[in-house]
């Protein structure tokens, strides 16, 4: 019985340390569930808002040390006003340069958690080939397990708000202002 006991409590122990140091898990965004937007008045008026149709990255999550990376590369021609001289306008010289700088990278290794859930995430954003330290603020974060796909699906909304200028995108700064609001909307799948 007393060697019964052992080895119940040898099994359980190595069971607990199993699941304290479970292995980081990898997702991929979902297309249709990612969008990275970004808004900015124009001439103090109207809100505009304008999002970048191609985006691709990696998020990785170790749930139970609360820590994780994220790495994402936005196609910068992938601009997408509703308007196709705007968008012109927006991919020449003046704004994203995409002939110059066809992407931007947003890459961290600080994700930050509030209990189970993530709050922030702190990286480097890469735009016009200039390097900025931004955190996304979580608005809203949660995981579920999604019954089309069978896997778990993590994600949420998070924002922050940049000074276009620390890009160099200085065009018309004494019209439209230069606090500039990204909204990344994201659900990544475990692969």
């Amino acid at each position: 019985m007393k060697n019964t006991s052992l080895t119940l409590l040898t099994a359980l122990a190595a069971l607990t340390a199993t699941a304290a140091f479970a292995e980081p898990a990898t997702y991929a965004p979902d297309p249709a569930h990612t969008a990275v937007i970004f808004e900015a008045r124009h001439f103090g008026t109207s809100t505009l808002r304008v999002r970048f149709d191609k985006k691709s990255g990696t998020v990785t999550l170790d749930k139970a040390a609360k820590t994780g990376k994220v790495e994402m590369t936005i196609d910068t021609s992938s601009i997408d006003s509703g308007t196709p001289a705007f968008d012109k306008h927006l991919k020449s010289k003046d704004f994203f340069n995409v002939e110059a700088f066809p992407t931007a990278t947003f890459v961290s290794d600080k994700v930050l958690f509030d209990g189970d859930k993530v709050s922030a995430v702190v990286g480097t954003l890469t735009l016009l080939g200039k390097s900025q330290t931004v955190t996304l603020k979580a608005n809203n974060y949660n995981c579920y397990q999604n019954p089309m796909l069978k896997r778990e699906v993590c994600g949420g909304d998070f924002e922050t708000t940049v000074p276009r200028s620390d890009f160099g995108m200085t065009n018309l700064l004494a019209a439209s202002p230069n606090e500039v609001r990204v909204l990344i909307q994201i659900e990544a799948v475990k692969q």
